[in-house]
């Protein structure tokens, strides 16, 4: 499948739109305790636009990574509530921006470049371990984030889910840019969420699942790099 630049700006205009949408969710304050989650949102969707727009390296990685997002988060409400229009249409949206990113010649206008590779000394088998990882990470970001900004009665785990938060996102800028301690920071942020989650799930808490999720998508994007790692200690 061709067409490189009309995928590109369609995908696009896909996370423009969620920006957008979700700007304004959070401008009308409907649902006070939910704005600064709302923000957080658009700023994930706004990243993933600009990044696509620009050209980064890690740009499709990232938006994949988000698309898949809203894939996930369809596909849960379906199976909560049903087959609603509203459901379908944002998993079929953010199917279609992933698809439309997806494959080798779509690559070749990000992660395929010649330059970043050469700069990071980086082969085809280290790409594909940082696409991975940035891929699960860009997928845990949103539900890192809504965790984290919900409202919540208990100060310790509010504290907890900031700070896996920051973790989170100050892991993927240091991931892309191949800093070790970014791989550390993904991994501290997945442990922390998962015991938040464990704990959550003794509690009986219906929302436990999102940092259970979260935490193990963390944990699996750093796992690619905790044996070279280990081989480059010894």
């Amino acid at each position: 499948m061709k067409f490189i630049g009309e995928r590109r700006a369609l995908a696009s205009v896909t996370f423009a739109f969620y920006f957008l949408v979700y700007f304004v969710l959070a401008q009308q304050r409907m649902v006070p305790e939910l704005s600064r989650a709302l923000y957080g949102l658009a700023g994930v969707y706004g990243l993933a636009f600009f990044a696509l727009v620009a050209g980064y390296f890690w740009a499709r990685w990232y938006a994949v990574g988000v698309g898949l997002y809203g894939v996930i988060t369809a596909v849960v409400g379906v199976w909560q509530i049903g087959m609603e229009p509203v459901l379908i249409f944002v998993g079929g949206t953010h199917l279609a921006a992933t698809l439309m990113l997806w494959g080798s010649s779509m690559s070749e206008s990000y992660d395929g470049k010649t330059a970043w590779r050469e700069k990071y000394h980086m082969d085809d088998n280290a790409v594909q371990r940082l696409g991975r990882s940035v891929i699960r990470a860009g997928v845990s970001l949103p539900f890192v984030l809504l965790y984290a900004l919900a409202p919540k009665a208990d100060a310790g785990s509010l504290i907890l889910s900031v700070a896996a938060l920051v973790a989170t996102g100050l892991g993927l800028r240091a991931l892309v840019k191949l800093k070790t301690w970014g791989v550390l920071a993904l991994g501290a942020a997945g442990l922390t969420l998962v015991a938040l989650g464990s704990t959550d799930l003794a509690s009986h808490t219906a929302l436990a699942l999102r940092p259970m999720l979260a935490g193990g998508l963390l944990l699996s994007a750093a796992a690619p790099f905790v044996r070279p790692m280990l081989r480059a200690l010894r």
